[in-house]
């Protein structure tokens, strides 16, 4: 038996230890920085593997090594290559009616983490029994907290994960509810955007509603900010995607009262980091200028959350090449570019990075809603997919991009 058809053999064999593995992190999930018993769970399963593995990787990752036997992993020119899983769940009360919904009130997988751990788990098992088809190290990467800023994968950074052994190339898998269970997405180069938040607040003279001459009021002044930092994306290169919007705006006053201040918050993505410094500098001047020449003061908080995440262009290429090879051609969904973000791209600015999405939608089995929604699951047909898939991606580029 070739080895690509030994792969798809063993996927099956895994595949409903993967699906048991998968509706037990689904029914225990932990919020961002808490993933304690995720992370022991993790590091047992490794352990029962024979994988060494590390615990502790910024606070509450994983990380463990498949060492091959092809040829000697020792030697200094054997390629390492990083698989990485996220752990963390959403403050989401679930509203599904499953067997193994959220046993944690307002806790849920709503983002398929659940799903990228059981595979790599199962990606796990695949390659450590074929440990006698490659050389070189595969370095696993359970990591915490990619939904809460900064991200646990700068943590993981960081903390020296990939390092000792130096990782060459970093593959992540992640699932996509807009395509069908079957398919896979990818695309190379500006994937996924960075994504800042705005915090501000503008402050004002409250009065009566009825003498406009005794107060500055700070409604007028926030409107006014909001209308001229549209400017910042609609009077920019229109070349380079970006995306300014504000989701909440509090003034406690009333009809005949103005209220001494106002406070905003909002989001501003977008998919080049120089121009994303450039538009951080505008948004700035922007809110304090025209706050002060209405008389009013501004206190802006801009945080940089993650950057724009770079599928690198050969690896992606490589990488597409052996989605065709396992899925076939015909089962390929080129990516659009997408505004949401993602802190696997801070692996990209640091080693080359490929980043494809996993189909889960089935559209037959009512199968059809949204990321981050109380009603998010998965067609685990697709997890006879993604261990198998990983895993030969995997040992293709470990042959393949020396």
């Amino acid at each position: 038996m070739d080895l690509l058809n030994k792969i798809k053999s063993l996927a099956e064999t895994v595949y409903e230890e993967t699906v048991a593995t998968r509706r037990h992190i689904h029914a225990h999930p932990e919020l961002s920085f808490q993933e304690n018993e995720t992370a022991h769970y993790v590091a047992q399963r490794l352990s029962s593997l024979g994988i060494e593995c590390q615990t502790g990787v910024a606070d509450t990752g994983v990380v463990g090594l498949i060492k091959g036997t092809k040829t000697s992993s020792q030697d200094a020119k054997a390629p390492v290559i990083a698989l990485r899983a996220d752990m963390d769940a959403l403050p989401i009360q679930e509203a599904n009616e499953v067997p193994y919904r959220s046993q944690n009130p307002g806790v849920m997988h709503a983002c398929g983490h659940d799903v990228h751990t059981s595979s790599l788990l199962g990606t796990a098992r695949i390659l450590s029994d074929l440990t006698d088809q490659f050389s070189g190290t595969f370095k696993l990467i359970f990591q915490p907290a990619e939904e809460k800023a900064p991200g646990g994968a700068s943590l993981m950074i960081k903390d020296g994960v990939l390092e000792a052994p130096k990782v060459q190339a970093i593959l992540g898998q992640h699932v996509q509810p807009y395509i069908d269970q079957g398919k896979i997405g990818i695309r190379p180069g500006m994937y996924m955007a960075s994504a800042d938040e705005i915090y501000l607040t503008i402050k004002g003279k409250g009065g009566h509603a009825a003498h406009p001459a005794t107060f500055i009021d700070p409604i007028v002044i926030a409107a006014q900010v909001i209308s001229t930092l549209q400017q910042v994306v609609s009077r920019s290169d229109p070349r380079i995607p970006s995306v300014l919007s504000f989701g909440t705006i509090r003034a406690e006053g009333a009809t005949n009262i103005i209220p001494d201040e106002v406070y905003i918050e909002g989001t501003f993505r977008t998919m080049n980091e120089e121009w994303r410094a450039t538009a951080h500098k505008k948004i700035t001047s922007i809110v304090h200028h025209v706050t002060e020449a209405l008389g009013g003061k501004a206190d802006l908080e801009l945080v940089k959350g993650y950057p724009v995440l770079f599928n690198d262009e050969e690896l992606t290429q490589r990488s597409r090449g052996y989605i065709a090879d396992f899925v076939g051609e015909e089962n390929i969904i080129d990516l659009d570019l997408w505004m949401a973000a993602e802190d696997f791209a801070w692996y990209t600015h640091e080693v080359p990075g490929c980043f494809y999405r996993l189909g889960t939608r089935n559209e037959a089995k009512g199968i059809i809603h949204g990321l981050h929604t109380p009603r998010f699951n998965i067609d685990e047909e697709a997890l006879r997919q993604s261990t198998g898939l990983m895993a030969w991606m995997a040992i293709q580029e470990m042959e393949n991009g020396k």
